[in-house]
């Protein structure tokens, strides 16, 4: 591979390290805003954000998208129901099926939170021409799908450190 193309792959992974990294930020600063836990705030987002699209979500796809046990997403709905954020509907035909939403000020709260860099970040990409944002999209979706495949693999086994009473090796915790 061109040395400069290396390079520029090199530069564009850290142009999203960083970016992904200021998405954390921004993430944990809504979450204080509201007052809540981070994941519990990521949770709004995600149920918000897929009820914008018109797909809303389940207690497991939700489990799924934040990374928590169904157990530990029950605990953190029973929360989020009681201060009003969410509620969980039965809308299926199949009334075991529960669809969550968004309560009446989440949408509003994530609009007056987000709707400024919106408007910023709409600003940066409208210079860019469709055909190229269509390019960049597929990208990105790329990318996402090569992360999902990576993240759904077993991870290599813990590394063994030094046990610190002796000299035999020990799993880290």
């Amino acid at each position: 591979m061109d040395d400069g193309v290396a390079a520029r792959r090199e530069r564009l992974m850290e142009g999203l390290r960083t970016y992904g990294g200021h998405y954390a930020e921004l993430s944990r600063r809504f979450a204080a805003w509201l007052g809540l836990h981070s994941t519990d705030a990521t949770a709004v987002l995600e149920i918000a954000a897929a009820e914008e699209r018109g797909a809303p979500l389940s207690p497991a796809r939700l489990s799924e998208r934040i990374s928590l046990s169904t157990g530990a997403t029950t605990a953190l709905l029973n929360r989020l129901e009681a201060a009003g954020h969410i509620t969980r509907t039965r809308e299926h035909s199949d009334r075991r099926v529960v669809t969550l939403r968004g309560g009446p000020h989440i949408q509003e709260r994530a609009d007056e939170f987000f709707g400024p860099l919106a408007r910023r970040l709409d600003a940066a990409m409208s210079p860019y021409p469709p055909q190229l944002l269509e390019r960049f999209e597929q990208f990105v979706t790329e990318l996402n799908a090569t992360m999902d495949a990576h993240l759904a693999e077993p991870g290599p086994a813990a590394p063994r450190t030094p046990d610190p009473g002796g000299d035999r090796p020990r799993r880290a915790h």
